[in-house]
């Protein structure tokens, strides 16, 4: 292969070694970012699997609640309710970059700081267990949002990392081994042509030796 794609001169040689020189410290490089990118992976996946088991347990016990709400009013009254949220919520999304991976970093704030205005409706018509169930999703909710913003963090580096290890098989697996192989090649042939431009040169020697003792002997005869 390299026969046919290398072409067996000082100059490539020279430039296959420097090559050869990037490649290896360009390996060595993807393969620390792909270890690191893994750390900080498996810390995102651990923290991801706790907060679900947070999360999940915390809808459910807000889903309980409310099957109790409904149980104990009637459904207009639970409707009437919970058809005009008092309290507001905004989102910001802004980025951190982690081995050059920028990461969703989510920020909320809340239209009052008051922790009554989670509750929409009077207390006098609705059971505490609207206010348990409606109590109980607010303070889920930053860990909803801590959830998802470790989740698509997830999905992010693990994108990186299938690209970073692809890239370093192809140095590992390909580009490396086709320019040792071109090396190697080519100093093969060099080599091969100055014990050729050896030979030659003596069977030239020879030659003029050969001609000059020729050229005496006609001399003195």
């Amino acid at each position: 292969m390299a026969s046919t794609q290398v072409n067996p001169t000082r100059m490539e040689l020279t430039r296959l070694k420097k090559k050869l020189v990037t490649a290896s410290r360009g390996h060595k490089l993807l393969k620390d970012k792909r270890d690191e990118l893994m750390r900080q992976f498996l810390d995102l996946a651990r923290e991801n699997m706790a907060l679900r088991e947070k999360v999940e347990a915390g809808i459910k016990a807000a889903n309980t609640n409310f099957v109790i709400a409904k149980a104990g009013m009637s459904e207009q009254t639970l409707h009437t309710a919970l058809m005009a949220p008092k309290q507001e919520v905004s989102l910001e999304c802004s980025e951190r970059n982690v081995m050059s991976v920028d990461i969703p970093v989510f920020e909320y704030k809340t239209k009052s700081a008051d922790e009554n205005d989670i509750y929409s409706y009077g207390f006098a018509f609705t059971s505490g267990d609207l206010d348990d169930a409606v109590r109980s999703l607010s303070d889920i909710l930053p860990d909803m949002l801590k959830l998802a913003e470790i989740e698509k963090s997830c999905q992010l580096l693990a994108a990186e990392i299938e690209k970073t290890r692809r890239r370093v098989n192809a140095l590992e697996h390909v580009i490396i081994p086709e320019t040792q192989e071109g090396i190697k090649y080519i100093s093969m042939k060099l080599d091969e042509n100055e014990r050729s431009t050896q030979v030659r040169l003596m069977k030239v020697k020879d030659m003029m030796l050969e001609e000059a003792h020729h050229y005496k002997e006609k001399q003195f005869a």
